[in-house]
Order: C-alpha cells, then structure tokens, then sequence
C-alpha cells in the first residue's frame, strides 16, 4: 500500500482552504457584475432609452454600479448611437487584494444594438 507523508497532506489542505477562501471573496464581485449586466441589458431594451440624453443614461448606470457597490466611473460607461440602435458597454476594472498575491478583475458589461 502506498503511504502518502502526513505534510503532503496538510499542505494540500491549506492550499484547498486558500483557493476557498479566494473564491469566497472573488464570487460577491462576479454576481455584482452580472446583476449590473442585466441592469444595463434592461435600460438598454428599454422602449424609451433611445430618446434619453446620454448623461442621464450614464447616470442611471452609474447609480445602480455604486448601489452595487462596484468602482464604475463616468469614463468607464459608453453610450454608442447608430442606425441599428442604442448600445450602453461598461468597462471598469476590481482589484483583490490577499495576503501575498492582488489581481485586477477585468469587466465589460454591456447590451443594446451595434
């Protein structure tokens, strides 16, 4: 029978419970950004969004990205008009932050016509 040394196993414990503890902390952002994406999928679907001014739609975006709770900035929210339709792209960036390690997570929300 093959004996695996008790260090390996607790090294392969810490490891799984850091990859948990990452994930615990990078989900909330993800589901935030999908709730944004329907929000913008939404305004942009909208009967009426065509006619609105481009900085009340930016405001209406950026509402709802503070509300969740993301760093979305006035730069970061396109409004793109075209004979097809209106198209609302989003792009901002979240930066995490552990012990040892910081990763950008990268976003780009968005709906309408191109």
């Amino acid at each position: 029978m093959n004996h695996v040394p008790r260090w390996r196993i607790a090294a392969a414990l810490i490891v799984l419970a850091g990859l948990g503890w990452f994930a615990l902390k990078v989900t909330p952002i993800y589901i935030r950004d999908r709730q944004l994406e329907s929000f913008v999928a939404d305004i942009a679907a909208r009967r009426g969004t065509p006619a609105q001014p481009d900085e009340a739609l930016r405001a209406q975006v950026l509402d709802r990205a503070h509300a969740l709770n993301l760093p979305v900035t006035p730069g970061d929210v396109k409004i793109l008009r075209s004979q097809q339709g209106l198209r609302i792209d989003v792009r901002y960036v979240v930066r995490v932050a552990v012990p040892g390690y910081t990763v950008d997570l990268h976003f780009y929300p968005g709906a309408g016509s191109r």
